[in-house]
């Protein structure tokens, strides 16, 4: 009975798990009443789940609904929706909602919805003082307190009848603001209010207008009463005075400031009135402006006075303006339509102008030092007037121009350009200079004592001459320079080195050098170099020809070495040749007293040597040679004899010898050479011997011999 209720719960249990299954079939959001809300209506965001389950089981719902990625509402419930409820929908709840549904270990969440809050609330300006004077300012703040930013601010300020006047506040982080307004002259009655602008979906949204809020301006004193006295008519030489006032409420910091094209005349400081006075002039004219200012606050009255003028300008005028020195030079003062003047006449300087003449005509003898700029001046009733500037320029003449080689030299390398210097020491500038090769005019330069002229075409032949011309503004004309000849200097080319004997020169002999160059203008430097481990001069010539000889009486073996030339001129570049190489041999009589005294030694320890040599060992094979040699001359007697006697064929007489029936030829053509070898051979050994039997048997071998036809 047990195991049967056992197995019976073990079904059940197993048949409860297989029932809480299930599974997210979607999630989704929405927005009620749209996704588009008014500004202040109510709005619903609601979250729901559709799921599938294999039995009907409660399951708990985790909801989390974000905004633009963050959480705004969470919420756990066992039914498959939630609703995120906003009573009052602000431009701030205009973003991207999207929900989230996590239940039994599963998540789901929906897709992303768009909700745009139009519209934004009213915003709320407050002032600081309602009441303010001119030069204060007025400190407004303009507030959303139900909207986040970041928000755009924008302040009007709107006097009465006129554009109002606008200022902008960006605020990030805070949603309100706080500018000033300055209260300007001419304010009195201001109205201000303000809206606010956000950035929503890709587009400004902007509230409607603030309240409007009015300022009333009180000003600190009144705009001030500028008059001049005369009020009409003024002329020059008439003294005019101005008179500038106000009505302050307080004395205190307030200044009265008269100016004339923005230059200050006079000032006063905490008082109503301001006076200046001055004797009229032309240069008066003009519009003249009184400003007060007290703090912030100013004011200001503009006046155009006109005055009228008592006589023109005097004119100068002279008889030259371009003279020669020690010429008559006359300066004459007018005033048009006005001879009742006092002139006076003067030169201008840098330190102040020079008083000449109180006069209306001016005669003198210039100099080169009376140039410059001279003026006039007239006065009638205190009033005095300058004439324009007359420029007055004397001429002293140009001396005789001098042309010079900037280096210094009548000369010039070949291929490098030439530079040339006009100077002419007396003269009053500007002076004109012209520089000529030949008669061809190559440049023109106007300077004031000297000019430079750069030739680069120089060539070597050419025989051209230069001169330069120098001229003025003096009568006297033009002077000339001397003709200036340049001597043109051909660089060297090519130098050689060479000698006689050339290589090897025997110790004591006479070498002679030739160091030679190709192309070069005269005088050359010759210099003659030998190299060893150091570099020596041996030579140096200075000659008017293009190679040089420099002999050598007496070489040694010291002068063994490497030799090599360099050529130099004014040109002051050195050419070097390449080098050849000299040995210093032994002379031939220094060899004949080598021979003689180290050879001849030496051959007569050899010959001695030799013989010593040889004679030793004669002596020492003496007494065994002459014993054998007795013993070997017997026996070759005997062996003859018998030979002789044993040969039945051998005939003494005649010479020939037959064998087998053939008939040989004579012993002299056949056997000669070899006998008479034998002979010398034998008589060799013949001679070493005292043995008189052997004499006997040479003597008739040698008969024998010597005759081969002998019967």
């Amino acid at each position: 009975m047990y195991l049967a209720l056992l197995v019976i719960f073990l079904q059940c249990s197993e048949l409860y798990t297989q029932e809480k299954v299930f599974t997210f079939n979607k999630v989704e959001i929405k927005v009620q009443p749209s996704f588009k809300v008014k500004n202040g209506d109510p709005m619903s965001i609601v979250c729901h789940a559709d799921i599938s389950k294999s039995t009907d089981f409660q399951l708990k719902h985790n909801f989390t609904i974000f905004k633009d990625g963050k959480v705004v509402f969470t919420t756990v419930s066992d039914k498959g929706d939630a609703r995120y409820e906003i009573s009052v929908a602000r431009s701030s709840d205009t973003g991207v909602y999207e929900c989230t549904v996590e239940a039994g270990g599963k998540t789901k969440s929906s897709n992303s919805l768009r909700v745009w809050v139009k519209g934004m609330t009213k915003p709320i300006l407050t002032v600081e003082k309602k009441e303010v004077l001119e030069g204060e300012v007025v400190k407004l703040r303009c507030e959303l307190p139900e909207e986040e930013p970041p928000l755009y601010f924008y302040f009007w300020k709107t006097k009465m009848n006129s554009t109002p006047k606008e200022k902008d506040v960006f605020e990030p982080y805070r949603n309100f603001s706080v500018v000033e307004f300055a209260v300007e002259e001419g304010d009195n009655i201001l109205q201000f209010d303000c809206f606010v602008k956000r950035y929503v979906q890709s587009e400004f949204e902007s509230s409607e207008h603030s309240n409007k809020t009015l300022v009333t301006v009180r000003e600190p004193f009144i705009k001030p009463t500028l008059s001049v006295k005369p009020s009409s008519n003024i002329t020059e030489g008439d003294r005019i005075q101005f008179e500038c006032s106000t009505v302050v409420a307080r004395m205190r910091d307030i200044e009265i400031i008269l100016q004339k094209n923005k230059t200050i005349l006079s000032s006063v400081r905490d008082e109503k009135i301001l006076k200046y006075s001055a004797v009229a002039t032309l240069e008066d004219s003009g519009e003249y402006l009184c400003k007060v200012e007290q703090g912030k606050a100013s004011k200001t009255t503009k006046l155009n006075v006109d005055v009228s003028e008592l006589f023109p300008k005097p004119i100068l005028s002279a008889s030259m303006n371009k003279l020669d020195e020690n010429k008559e030079l006359t300066l004459s003062c007018s005033v048009s339509g006005f001879r009742k003047a006092n002139f006076s006449i003067l030169r201008k300087n840098s330190s102040g102008d020079i008083w000449l003449k109180n006069s209306r005509n001016l005669t003198m003898r210039v100099n080169v030092n009376d140039t410059g700029s001279y003026i006039c001046k007239a006065e009638v009733k205190g009033i005095v007037k300058e004439s324009k500037p007359v420029r007055i320029n004397v001429y002293a003449p140009v001396s005789k121009p001098t042309l010079s080689v900037v280096s210094g030299l009548p000369e010039v390398v070949l291929g490098k350009p030439l530079r040339l210097i006009c100077h002419s020491a007396m003269g009053t500038p500007p002076i004109t200079f012209t520089f000529y090769k030949g008669n061809e005019v190559k440049k023109t330069v106007i300077n004031d004592t000297y000019a430079t002229f750069l030739d680069e075409n120089i060539r070597q032949n050419d025989k051209r001459g230069y001169k330069c011309d120098a001229k003025n503004n003096h009568s006297s004309g033009v002077k000339t320079s001397n003709i200036l000849n340049i001597t043109v200097i051909v660089p060297i080319r090519n130098a050689s080195l060479g000698s006689v004997p050339y290589g090897v020169v025997e110790d004591g002999s006479e070498t002679a050098f030739l160091c030679s160059v190709n192309e070069g203008s005269w005088p050359i430097l010759f210099r003659i170099f030998r190299k060893t481990d150091r570099e020596v001069l041996l030579f140096e010539k200075s000659e008017n020809a293009d190679r040089v000889v420099w002999r050598k009486e007496a070489m040694n073996r010291q002068d063994t070495g490497t030799y090599y030339c360099m050529a130099s001129n004014r040109a002051n570049v050195d050419v070097k040749s390449h080098p050849i190489t000299i040995s210093v041999i032994l002379a031939s009589w220094q060899k004949g007293i080598i021979a003689v005294f180290v050879l001849i030694p030496i051959a007569g320890a050899v010959i001695f040597t030799l013989w010593w040599f040889l004679w030793k060992k004669k002596k020492a094979k003496g007494p065994s040679m002459e014993m054998s040699g007795s013993a070997l001359a017997t026996n070759m007697t005997s062996e003859k004899l018998a030979r002789q006697h044993n040969d039945g064929d051998y005939y003494s007489g005649s010479g020939y010898i037959e064998d087998s029936e053939n008939h040989m030829k004579s012993t002299d053509e056949s056997k000669g050479p070899d006998l008479e070898s034998a002979e010398v051979e034998y008589t060799e050994v013949e001679v070493s011997t005292l043995d008189p039997h052997r004499d006997s048997v040479e003597n008739r071998h040698s008969r024998i011999q010597g005759h081969p036809d002998a019967t």
